[in-house]
């Protein structure tokens, strides 16, 4: 029998999403986080931060619960003004940021955070919330666009609020998009699929909302998700409407185009190795959740998503 709506979101509820009390409580340390450090290091002389925004699938309400497999990472990106994007670097960035935070906050050990030298990370005393400070050069002349650095020296045009903006266009189109990227994520941990970023998961859900609509359950739905990966082995250029011409040219394995900035390819990483895991990964997990709608199999269904899996009390 197949799992009904209810049973699916009952699973995303009460195992992938980050519960209410808990959601609210790291909204609010990082709210203040953003608050303390919006003031406070504004009008520096070091470094000119002109904004401080939380951003990825923390901001985007998609990110699964902490778990021992799921950590609960939230990124913050700082938007920098007068800075050279040709002579800075991540590092050197991410030096000045730790330098000004330890000015601001010299005992580097706050009442409700710890500065880490590491990646200026700030995590936070009682919950153990880390945020990843994410420093991006401002583009004067472009509202929320910006540079970021990449660890191996690269840099990307990116657009942190857009990247927001855009799914939740796609939670107002779909009120069960987050639910399947969560599935999906899940997914994607369970079977060990580290190549799949959380932002590439998002893509795919995204595109195949963009091309079969919502005219299913969300147990076709995510099954659609897995055949469209094992159906054209993640070889088909992805793009959304938001992608301005001229699209990017790639020779990478796997193209998904990020909707903010047609000249980055997200799935750029991916390797022609990882891609034949992946679609292995989706081919037979496809089978499985076909053999456990059709064998109403609850052990099937933790092959797919884990011992975790659950639809009812």
């Amino acid at each position: 029998m197949p799992l009904s709506n209810s049973q699916l979101r009952y699973y995303d509820a009460n195992v992938l999403r980050l519960p209410q009390d808990t959601r609210t409580e790291y909204h609010a340390q990082v709210d203040y986080l953003v608050q303390e450090l919006s003031s406070r290091l504004r009008d520096k002389s070091k470094i000119k931060i002109t904004k401080v925004v939380k951003a990825g699938s923390f901001a985007k309400h998609t990110i699964l619960r902490k778990t021992s497999e799921d950590a609960v990472d939230v990124d913050v990106v700082f938007y920098i003004a007068g800075k050279s994007v040709d002579s800075e670097t991540r590092q050197s960035l991410m030096d000045l940021i730790y330098e000004l935070l330890i000015e601001v906050y010299p005992n580097k050990k706050v009442s409700h955070f710890e500065i880490q030298r590491k990646a200026a990370t700030v995590e936070f005393v009682g919950s153990g919330l880390s945020v990843d400070i994410v420093p991006v050069i401002e583009i004067a002349n472009r509202t929320n666009y910006g540079w970021q650095y990449g660890t191996d020296g690269s840099r990307t045009l990116t657009c942190a609020p857009c990247q927001i903006d855009f799914v939740k266009k796609r939670k107002n189109q779909d009120s069960d998009f987050r639910t399947l990227v969560r599935m999906t994520k899940r997914w994607r941990r369970h079977a060990d699929l580290d190549a799949l970023k959380g932002f590439t998961v998002e893509l795919l859900v995204a595109h195949v909302l963009q091309v079969d609509g919502t005219g299913y359950t969300i147990e076709q739905r995510f099954q659609r998700i897995l055949a469209y990966i094992a159906r054209t082995g993640l070889k088909e250029v992805i793009s959304f409407l938001e992608n301005s011409k001229p699209l990017g040219e790639f020779k990478d394995p796997v193209v998904i185009l990020d909707p903010v900035n047609s000249t980055n390819n997200v799935a750029a990483r991916i390797t022609e190795d990882e891609r034949k895991e992946i679609v292995d990964a989706a081919t037979k997990s496809w089978e499985l959740t076909h053999l456990a709608s059709e064998d109403d199999d609850i052990g099937m269904w933790k092959q797919v998503f884990g011992p975790r899996f659950k639809v009812e009390d």
